[in-house]
């Protein structure tokens, strides 16, 4: 993680990131007139796919054009509510997720739909659904902890797709992991965050 500017209360300016590989963005930024102009800057100038969450997503949603700009193979991570911002409110999870397909095709980028049963959306229209997680996880931060472990992956060199199936699964064998030690009404962000190792462990070794 990194600041951005010296401005104290929220993102001013957007800065030299040419030393960074990819970069992800929403969580906490807010939805200053400012931060946004940042936001359209970083879109515009990017030359890798970003992972865009929280409020770049309401961001976006109140500048609808800015879509088109995003880099291709970027990963936005919308819940049920930020989804319905950027699409349309919908009436069913069907409705939505043909939003997030429809979406996905039109601007060439991936969606994570998250949820119950978070499934990732491609470019080409198909959809994958992730087998992992629990109700507990829906909790404050969580899914800013999924911003950061997708965008981990994406660092490491993993394709926007790979980085989005990993990232998800990883995310929520973290989160099972720790439900089975705290229940589900009682995992914290910090708990899944604590997790992530033995989750990848599992996966992978």
């Amino acid at each position: 993680m990194c600041v951005i500017d010296e401005n104290e209360n929220h993102i001013t300016e957007l800065t030299d990131l040419s030393a960074y590989t990819n970069i992800g963005i929403g969580p906490g930024i807010g939805l200053e007139s400012q931060t946004q102009n940042v936001l359209k800057l970083l879109i515009q100038n990017s030359s890798k796919p970003l992972v865009l969450d929280a409020d770049a997503l309401n961001i976006l949603s109140e500048n609808p054009t800015w879509l088109s700009f995003l880099p291709k193979g970027s990963i936005l991570t919308p819940h049920p509510g930020e989804m319905d911002r950027l699409s349309g409110k919908s009436q069913t999870g069907r409705e939505r997720l043909e939003k997030a397909i429809d979406l996905a095709f039109r601007y060439g980028v991936y969606i994570v739909l998250k949820g119950a049963f978070t499934s990732v959306v491609c470019p080409d229209k198909k959809v994958f659904f992730n087998s992992t997680g629990n109700p507990g996880m829906a909790t404050g931060g969580s899914g800013d902890v999924l911003t950061g472990v997708i965008l981990s992956w994406l660092a490491q060199g993993y394709t926007p797709l790979g980085s989005a199936l990993i990232g998800v699964y990883i995310h929520g064998l973290a989160g099972d992991l720790a439900a089975r030690r705290h229940s589900f009404e009682a995992i914290s962000a910090s708990d899944i965050i604590e997790n992530t190792g033995k989750a990848i462990k599992k996966t992978f070794y």
